[in-house]
């Protein structure tokens, strides 16, 4: 049995609920999800890159806890990504990026692919991570459903319509022939990936299953992160469980 840490920040109680659930869903008689907590949250109106910069060593001590703990594999909640490239220098199991799965997930599926963001204050942050992994010349559209993080509980509905009409746009104006929600609170939180892609007529990418699956089939393969991209870190000591 392979077990795939998700590592979870603070959410109001309902929230955080849910996106546990979201990540339970995705164990199978392979794979086992643990979920770990983390003293950090993206779950703020304005979220700039700052605040991502700031939560990267809280990230990374919470992916040392799970390694410690027996995890075999870890996933951060979230398409930002938080602290993975500086954990995959500091553990030694390994770190799936949400974005950066979904990306090379799309990349088998489709050609052309459309990002759907949640606020357009949020754009450029994404773009910008997608452009850090090479990516940017796969974009062919983006769109953006209207609503900041904290306010999409009160608004599903509305959000829900706004993704499917935007992503139609995306797919019909810009060609796009893949989906990736960049946002897991759009999908697979409020909504399934499989009811989206049957509704749109095209695969949509999300980023829990994707970057847990992904982080199982590495650990049941023994690959690892290169310690040439990524060499081990010389300031962290072990941390024991």
């Amino acid at each position: 049995m392979v077990r795939v840490a998700f590592v979870i920040g603070d959410y109001p109680p309902e929230e955080r609920r849910r996106r546990e659930q979201a990540a339970l869903s995705f164990a199978s008689k392979d794979v086992e999800v643990g979920i770990v907590s983390v003293g950090a949250t993206p779950y703020v109106l304005g979220l700039t890159p700052a605040e991502i910069m700031l939560v990267a060593p809280t990230f990374i001590d919470a992916f040392r806890k799970a390694e410690a703990e027996g995890y075999d594999a870890i996933v951060p909640l979230g398409t930002l990504d938080l602290g993975v490239d500086g954990a995959r220098c500091v553990v030694d199991i390994p770190v799936i990026g949400p974005t950066e799965a979904m990306l090379h997930v799309a990349s088998l599926v489709g050609d052309r692919f459309g990002g759907m963001v949640y606020h357009d204050k949020l754009l450029t942050m994404m773009q910008a991570i997608v452009r850090r992994y090479g990516m940017e010349h796969k974009m062919a559209g983006w769109r953006t459903t209207g609503f900041d993080l904290p306010d999409i509980a009160a608004n599903s509905t509305a959000m829900q319509d706004n993704f499917i009409g935007r992503a139609r746009e995306l797919i019909d104006d810009e060609k796009c022939d893949v989906i990736l929600a960049l946002g897991i609170t759009q999908c697979p939180v409020h909504m399934r990936p499989d009811w989206l892609a049957d509704k749109l007529g095209v695969p949509v990418i999300e980023g829990i299953g994707a970057p847990i699956r992904i982080a199982a089939m590495f650990a049941s393969l023994g690959i690892k992160h290169s310690r040439v991209r990524w060499p081990k870190s010389q300031t962290f000591a072990p941390k024991s469980a």
